[in-house]
């Protein structure tokens, strides 16, 4: 069947892009809000920084922490060779380009603040900060961003149901329109050798990646990646629902006998334009920052 959706041939530009209706009564345009324009480089560092201690906040608050597994690293936009990493429990970073930043391995998720972020080089070098990073993060991180220039952020976590799901080794199904943001653009790296801490194995997990925005790991867990840590952030919040949903729907069709009904490949494709583009996982992922500064008033900024 052919996509009947059609486009908002009204609206142009970001508006048109995340689905945006935006005109008053009078005729004034409305403009969704969008990754920010900055005038300086520093600037652009403090708000990456800042978004990268919101969504560590984000993922505590979902669960998504276990020990010191998990972590999440951003590009600094001065020293693009560095970056920000951090894992779900212990490792912050300062930025993410060349020097990339990692959690201090001694911080839950739901602590870290931007004066925690550490920033590491392409070596593992801390540039910033007191405190070791975690290995494993470093291993994979620094693979991703040396491969990928176009991505600026990384999220990988052990969350239940990406766990739970990874043990089949198989991709998504396209059965529902939430699915459909990883619809040709997520992979299954099938090669699982305990923990990561050697570089070549982040070179063969970057390799699975290839140019897509998320990887299942098997018998491991997830990995997204995005041009934003707020859409990458918000790519990982989404594919471990879209697992959740999975695991749920593969249980009840086995023990109804009822068949799940797949979306065809062109609607697939047409959605995805609608769904699964940057500027829709950047701005996805605005309430859930919202929300973080309203319930801590902002703390984590400091």
């Amino acid at each position: 069947m052919a996509p009947i959706a059609t486009t908002l041939e009204a609206e142009n530009g970001t508006n048109a892009t995340v689905g945006a209706l935006g005109k008053t009564v009078s005729g004034k345009k409305l403009k969704i809000r969008e990754y920010p324009q900055f005038d300086s480089l520093q600037e652009e560092r403090l708000y990456r920084k800042q978004h990268l201690a919101a969504a560590f906040r984000v993922f505590a608050d979902r669960g998504f922490d276990e020990g010191v597994a998990g972590h999440i690293s951003v590009r600094d936009p001065i020293l693009t060779d560095h970056f920000c990493v951090y894992t779900v429990q212990y490792l912050h970073l300062r930025s993410l380009v060349p020097p990339f930043g990692l959690n201090p391995l001694s911080q839950h998720f739901s602590q870290i603040s931007v004066s925690d972020l550490i920033l590491v080089n392409e070596d593992g070098d801390v540039v910033i900060g007191d405190e070791p990073i975690n290995a494993a993060a470093f291993a994979i991180h620094s693979e991703i961003h040396k491969a990928r220039p176009d991505v600026h952020a990384a999220c990988h976590a052990h969350s239940v149901y990406g766990k739970a799901f990874s043990v089949f080794g198989r991709e998504l199904d396209m059965m529902t329109q939430d699915a459909l943001r990883f619809y040709k653009s997520h992979a299954v790296y099938t090669q699982f050798g305990g923990v990561v801490l050697d570089r070549e194995e982040g070179k063969r997990i970057a390799k699975a990646l290839g140019n897509g925005k998320a990887a299942i790991l098997q018998n491991h867990g997830l990995l997204t990646v995005g041009q934003s840590v707020d859409e990458a952030a918000f790519w990982f919040i989404s594919l471990d629902k879209t697992c959740h949903a999975q695991l749920l729907a593969d249980a009840a069709s086995a023990g109804s006998g009822h068949k799940k009904i797949m979306i065809e490949d062109d609607e697939a494709a047409f959605s995805y334009k609608q769904v699964g583009k940057p500027e829709k996982g950047w701005l996805a992922f605005q309430g859930y920052y919202d929300e973080q500064l309203a319930k801590t008033n902002g703390s984590f900024l400091q």
